[in-house]
């Protein structure tokens, strides 16, 4: 058992370098564009709000792998093409920024205004007002919202193997298939938890960082 297990490494761990890119390129795109999101929907221009009210409909009213494979595969129909990789970094960042921004909005809102009129009184910028008073708090307010977007993006991730992208799950199926065995399966579920382990684990830490701040 155990040699079978080293003889299938190098397969898992080339999936699962594609799926940490894909969990790291999506994570560190999709977060400023959440936070851009819902700046947009609490914009005084109207026809701002309404686009981002537009956009984060259809991104979350509609599922991922459709979105995936919209991008890949129909947008070159109108003479918009890229490749594997690239195309599914923009359905991830696009479908994660839509729920950051929802989660984002949400912690901007329950700030107490007061925090803007003390600031003001205290001649800060708007820019410095958002950047030294409202961004800590607010981080503070959604990181479990945020904990739980993260850890469903590490499993989302298979979803990239519509695309053909040899993830963790679809060269952990393709090993399975081969050699009618479900370890590779079980060898890939271990691979799964022990990144959920560690993501919980951090965010538990900035939890409890943060818990100091009041």
């Amino acid at each position: 058992m155990l040699e079978y297990i080293l003889i299938l490494m190098p397969a898992l761990l080339s999936g699962l370098e594609v799926t940490l890119k894909v969990f790291f390129f999506t994570l560190i795109l999709s977060i400023p564009l959440g936070i851009l999101v819902a700046l947009g929907r609490l914009s005084k221009i109207k026809p701002l709000v309404l686009l981002m009210e537009l956009y984060i409909w259809v991104m979350r009213g509609t599922p991922l792998l459709l979105q995936i494979v919209v991008i890949f595969f129909g947008l070159p129909i109108i003479g918009i093409t890229f490749d594997r990789f690239p195309a599914a970094i923009l359905a991830f960042v696009l479908n994660y920024a839509a729920y950051f921004g929802e989660i984002f909005r949400g912690g901007i809102e329950a700030i107490d205004k007061g925090q803007y009129d003390a600031a003001k009184v205290l001649g800060f910028s708007p820019r410095q007002t958002f950047v030294r008073i409202i961004l800590p708090q607010m981080i503070k307010i959604v990181l479990p919202s945020v904990a739980n977007e993260v850890i469903t993006l590490v499993k989302d991730t298979s979803l990239v193997y519509v695309v053909g992208l040899g993830e963790l799950l679809r060269a952990g199926k393709i090993a399975s298939n081969r050699d009618a065995s479900l370890v590779p399966l079980i060898a890939v579920g271990f691979f799964y938890l022990a990144l959920t382990a560690i993501l919980t684990f951090v965010f538990q830490k900035l939890e409890k960082r943060y818990s100091y701040f009041r």
